[in-house]
């Protein structure tokens, strides 16, 4: 029988304080449609920190367009990409239903995958679901990747394209020109509640046996650690470095450290001049 890992309550009292989330929108998919079959926009893109509901969200939108467009999702998360890590990145395929989705199992776990290999692997699958006739929906929460593929940015300079000069191709050649921003909003306090409880389930749910696993298959224990938040903190404490109580307060400590630092990259996205349409999920 598993081990059970216990889940005390984690203490959230060192925090730092959250700014005030941005005023919700309502956004209507006939008009997405529409503005993709005018040519006014060539991606949806649905971001947010970690427990937002961005995939529940995505998968609805693409669900309310089926009657007038096929829609597809591509995934815009940095560990999902991993086969074998299902569990600690919450991968949830059966969410999906029918929507067909992309950049999810592309590589084994173990491997080290940079957001070059993020850029090669949604310019195929962009290509091709546009080709079909389909509108690509970008969803995640990394946002170096949704920067990578979405701004006239040129990563290999670190400088504005403007900046680039001639001698470079242009990085955004293939890449959408016209992205549709959507930000899922959560309150702090529905987000707090979220993360501890999908920790939980987690770790009640495998995620243990499954870094075991891995660890058993030759993954080395560094390589986990590297890939942080869940992978970091179990595969310590599989280690012997962390006891269970040190394993779950440590791990929903980052885990909603992290989510706040989501919310500051996208909010900088906004500061640098793009326009995201927050909605209440």
């Amino acid at each position: 029988m598993r081990k059970s890992v216990s889940t005390g309550a984690a203490t959230h009292s060192r925090m730092p304080r959250i700014a005030p989330l941005p005023d919700p929108e309502v956004v209507d998919p006939a008009d997405l449609v529409r503005a993709y079959r005018a040519g006014g926009i060539d991606l949806v893109c649905v971001l947010g920190p970690t427990a937002s509901g961005k995939t529940r969200y995505a998968v609805g939108l693409a669900r309310r367009m089926a009657p007038e467009i096929p829609a597809e999702i591509l995934s815009a998360d940095s560990r999902q990409v991993y086969r074998g890590m299902d569990i600690g990145t919450g991968k949830d395929l059966d969410e999906y239903g029918g929507i067909p989705y992309h950049i999810i199992d592309v590589v084994p776990a173990g491997t080290q995958y940079n957001v070059w290999q993020f850029r090669e692997d949604f310019l195929k699958a962009y290509a091709d679901i546009r080709a079909r006739g389909a509108l690509p929906i970008l969803c995640g929460g990394t946002g170096l990747y949704i920067q990578a593929v979405t701004t006239g940015y040129d990563f290999r300079t670190h400088k504005p394209l403007s900046e680039a000069g001639a001698t470079h191709a242009d990085p955004t050649e293939g890449l959408p020109r016209n992205t549709f921003f959507i930000g899922t909003l959560v309150d702090r306090e529905t987000r707090i509640e979220r993360i501890d409880r999908r920790l939980r389930e987690r770790l009640d749910g495998g995620l243990v046996e499954e870094i075991r696993g891995l660890l058993a298959a030759g993954v080395p224990a560094q390589t986990l650690i590297g890939y942080g938040l869940e992978y970091k903190f179990v595969t310590r404490y599989v280690l012997g470095e962390l006891t269970e109580e040190e394993l779950y307060t440590q791990l929903s400590t980052a885990i909603h450290q992290f989510a706040k630092r989501q919310m500051t990259w996208f909010r900088g996205m906004e500061r640098s001049g793009t326009v995201i349409h927050w909605v209440e999920v």
